[in-house]
């Protein structure tokens, strides 16, 4: 009589479940390993579910959690699922409760300054008030007085030689431009990515190489990059982002699952 696996033993294990994900994203190990900033082996290890590498449980976790928000998956369930192959997590030891007792009993016979400080500043705030409140003469006269000042008169704009006021400047309200992409200067290029149909790796740069993104953007999402020169993309799983440049869209950035290195210059840009 043969017996069945359970619907657990069908699950993909820990590993495997993390490089299809890192598939279905579009990414390679590298591209992972850059944006998590875990090693390439330890990487290949956990995805052949071989975490000798990653230098104990604690580290391991880690690395597994990171891995999996980088490639758009829940980490708790592969986390629960690493304690529970290992018979679950230790459970930590409670610290001494006497030794905190101990630490935190206040010392007897020790005068409290704190105490004292706060009732001199007190006595001294009411005796200043008293005074203030109490007093008249010279002082109270001279408040009076200076409520009884004339109000000053708001000075006119100056007329012109033809006796014309001059013409308020206008200024368009928050619906002037449907887009604040197209109203971008030429002498710069702005560059604006939305993860259309599902998620995509992205890398940006600018003319001096300095990085302004690197990691996951999730269906929804968009980002936009500015440069006076030049911005670099590397844009994983292209197929599914949605680019514009300059305000005019880019009607075919890739493939799904494709990586694409695009550089964009300022200047205008042909869709």
């Amino acid at each position: 009589m043969s017996i069945g696996n359970s619907p657990e033993d069908d699950r993909p294990s820990i590993g495997r479940a993390l490089q299809q994900a890192r598939i279905d994203a579009g990414l390679t190990v590298d591209e992972v390993s850059a944006t998590t900033r875990v090693r390439v082996p330890i990487v290949n290890g956990i995805e052949q579910d071989d975490f000798s590498r990653c230098g104990g449980d604690v580290y391991a976790r880690g690395h597994i959690r990171t891995l999996a928000r980088a490639v758009g998956l829940d980490p708790e369930p592969l986390i629960a699922r690493f304690d529970g192959d290992r018979g679950g997590r230790p459970e930590p030891t409670p610290a001494a409760p006497l030794f905190e007792a101990e630490r935190i009993r206040p010392e007897r016979g020790r005068p409290n300054w704190t105490a004292a400080m706060v009732a001199a500043i007190v006595a001294v705030v009411g005796f200043v008030g008293f005074t203030l409140f109490s007093g008249g003469g010279k002082g109270s006269a001279v408040a009076e007085g200076d409520n009884t000042a004339a109000p000053v008169q708001p000075t006119k704009p100056a007329a012109g030689k033809s006796g014309k006021k001059p013409k308020p400047t206008t200024v368009p309200g928050p619906g002037a431009s449907e887009s604040a992409v197209a109203g971008v200067p030429k002498d710069r290029v702005t560059v604006k990515i939305t993860a259309k149909d599902g998620q995509s790796w992205i890398s940006a740069k600018d003319a001096n190489g300095r990085l302004l993104e690197d990691g996951l953007l999730k269906k929804g999402e968009s980002k936009t990059f500015t440069d006076k020169k030049r911005i670099d993309l590397v844009v994983g799983n292209a197929g599914v982002v949605q680019l514009f440049v300059n305000g005019k869209e880019i009607e075919k950035v890739g493939d799904k699952g494709a990586v694409e290195r695009l550089s964009y210059s300022a200047g205008p840009q042909a869709g």
